[in-house]
């Protein structure tokens, strides 16, 4: 059974650009007229797209104790819906 708050719940871990979000947005924006699966309101459809471009896991190599990225690049939980939810992010090292 699903708790009420998962009703609008989408988001997603990745590692981008900052400005990915913003751009991912347009391309695919809330309310769009094309999209029938509106059950949750405008941003429900747009959601899940987003979600299937996007994953909920992430494996980010580590070195000296510093996330090792590409210099314009950021590890962001980006939520899809409107209404936020509270997140927990769990952290799983293996290795030395």
């Amino acid at each position: 059974m699903r708790r009420p708050s998962e009703s609008r719940t989408i988001c997603r871990v990745f590692i981008q650009e900052p400005s990915l979000r913003y751009d991912l947005s347009r391309l695919v924006p809330d309310g769009d007229p094309i999209f029938t699966h509106t059950a949750e309101g405008p941003d429900d459809m747009p959601s899940h797209v987003k979600a299937a471009l996007t994953r909920t896991n992430k494996q980010v190599p580590v070195h000296a104790g510093e996330l090792v990225l590409g210099t314009w690049q950021g590890l962001y939980v980006w939520e899809h819906r409107d209404a936020g939810q509270r997140r927990e992010v769990f952290v799983h090292v293996i290795g030395e």
